[in-house]
């Protein structure tokens, strides 16, 4: 009888930290899928399929949001079904443990509320880029003023490439973490800035 935890985040810059503070820890075992879109039917994701092959009768598999099971509204069933006839507890934080009958009838109605949200955030993001984009071309700003359509880059790349180069230890480059620390800026923007500028002043 274990309790297992299972976290997903879709992007890089993303971390578990948050998601396994609200859960509480003191897990028997922890499965995470980090940088795996939600798109993804939950079995697919390399985290979640661990899980499964890992999970026995009588755990508690707790996750942070109804989300985190499943791609849409019928994945999320289809885990929660698939976990249940395993004699799976799903315990879903602020929902508390799923059962049988009522239980996974709450199930199905919140995450059919997280899929409708997610394609109407989908659908106000594309609403928002035709203007945005039909407002640069008429203007050459953005109707919120800006630029361009991307996001504007804190730092410039090259610069914090340049400074892991300059600021390491003897033969050594800085870590990642390191310059990730004095940009304030994430690992992950560090790696991809190192990789796209890579500096051959010494």
């Amino acid at each position: 009888m274990h309790r297992i935890a299972y976290y997903r985040v879709s992007t890089g810059d993303q971390s578990i930290d948050g998601q396994r503070n609200a859960l509480g820890g003191n897990f028997d075992q922890e499965f995470s899928d980090e940088g795996v879109s939600g798109a993804t039917l939950a079995a697919s994701r390399p985290g979640f399929s661990a899980l499964l092959s890992a999970v026995r009768a009588h755990d508690t598999v707790h996750v942070y949001a109804v989300d985190r099971l499943g791609r849409d509204a019928l994945d999320v069933q289809a885990t929660v079904r698939r976990l249940l006839d395993l004699d799976v507890t799903v315990h879903v934080h602020g929902l508390g443990p799923i059962g049988r009958g009522v239980g996974e009838l709450i199930l199905a109605v919140l995450a059919q509320i997280a899929d409708m949200e997610r394609h109407r955030i989908a659908e106000r993001t594309r609403s928002g880029r035709d203007v945005a984009r039909a407002s640069l071309e008429a203007t050459g700003r953005t109707h919120k003023g800006k630029l361009s359509l991307g996001r504007v880059a804190k730092y410039d790349g090259a610069a914090v490439a340049l400074w892991r180069h300059k600021n390491g230890h003897g033969s050594e480059r800085a870590s990642i973490g390191e310059t990730a620390r004095h940009f304030g800026i994430s690992p992950a923007t560090v790696k991809r800035y190192c990789a796209s500028h890579r500096p051959t002043t010494d």
